[in-house]
């Protein structure tokens, strides 16, 4: 995936849609303490995730659609109740987008402290 810019073209923007998403969907308090919560407890229903909290089970289930759009969370039926749980493979793209633009600031960082030393 490369984040450098392509003059004239969309298709610099391509690889940032699905980690773009994912940093918007994590972008929200309540979105992140869903995540964190199915991160360290594993899959649970909407009522367990409600339980305990000030949330109603209409904005946790609004919260979870908004996750499960950016590819992070997804549910499956189990008996009556709908199970969700995390998806990492969105995560981890989003990780490595992070990881190429610390890369590239680092390269950029390395060239200003040669120019200046030099």
């Amino acid at each position: 995936m490369s984040l450098q810019p392509v003059r004239g073209s969309n298709r610099s923007r391509r690889p940032l849609k699905k980690p773009a998403l994912v940093f918007s969907a994590l972008g929200d308090q309540t979105r992140l303490l869903l995540v964190e919560r199915l991160s360290s407890e594993g899959p649970m229903s909407i009522a367990r995730l409600t339980r305990g909290g000030s949330l109603t089970r209409q904005a946790v289930t609004k919260h979870l659609h908004v996750l499960a759009r950016a590819g992070i969370a997804g549910s499956s039926r189990s008996g009556r109740q709908c199970v969700w749980q995390l998806e990492p493979d969105s995560i981890s793209e989003a990780r490595r987008c992070l990881d190429l633009i610390s890369a590239q600031w680092d390269a950029a960082l390395n060239r200003l402290k040669a120019f200046v030393e030099g």
